[in-house]
């Protein structure tokens, strides 16, 4: 009975010394700081989105004639609202490709109303619209940011999950490295700002 003990508590210990140096936990903290930091990233694009309409219907009363680049940015939002997003998308680099076409099909659109308010000094000069401008640079410049935290969580979790003896519990639990954002897909499309 007591070499059963002593058999008990020898394989209990090996056990959790094995275990603790397998990465699990770190895997599933890794894992979460990635789904985190993506979250951010949806945010960031859905004040975006957010801020459209109203950019829109501003310039619509000035620009009654521009009704092609409006109807450009309607269209490119209402792509990127019809995307499913979801934890999915981290696993599959073709669904994250086709997210990513869709932001940067929104964000040329984008970048064509801003230059098509250059041609409207009256526009130019609108409070309302000066503010969603200085509204829409700011949410750029956090998508930026937050598709740079991304970027870097997915860097550190595809890092660890490829390390030994991480890998090997990786693969057991199902775990892979994630897709990340593409920096040819957001350079050519990449808005451009104006500071006359």
């Amino acid at each position: 009975m007591k070499t059963f003990k002593q058999l008990v508590i020898a394989t209990t210990l090996a056990s959790t010394l094995l275990f603790s140096g397998c990465g699990y936990n770190t895997l599933q903290v890794k894992d979460e700081a990635v789904t985190a930091a993506w979250s951010e990233v949806q945010n960031q694009y859905q004040r975006r989105s957010d801020l459209v309409p109203n950019l829109v219907n501003v310039v619509k009363g000035y620009a009654k004639h521009e009704e092609q680049v409006l109807t450009e940015v309607t269209q490119a939002r209402a792509n990127v609202a019809g995307l499913k997003v979801d934890k999915e998308v981290l696993e599959d680099p073709a669904l994250l490709e086709k997210y990513q076409q869709a932001q940067s099909q929104l964000t040329g659109a984008l970048s064509r109303l801003i230059a098509v308010s250059e041609n409207y000094p009256d526009l130019k000069a609108n409070t309302q619209f000066q503010e969603l401008q200085v509204q829409l640079e700011g949410t750029e410049n956090r998508i930026a940011v937050a598709r740079n935290r991304y970027i870097t969580t997915v860097q550190d979790y595809n890092s660890y999950v490829r390390q030994f003896p991480q890998a090997v519990t990786a693969k057991v639990i199902g775990m892979h490295p994630k897709a990340n954002f593409s920096a040819e897909a957001s350079a050519q499309q990449a808005p451009k700002v104006s500071f006359d």
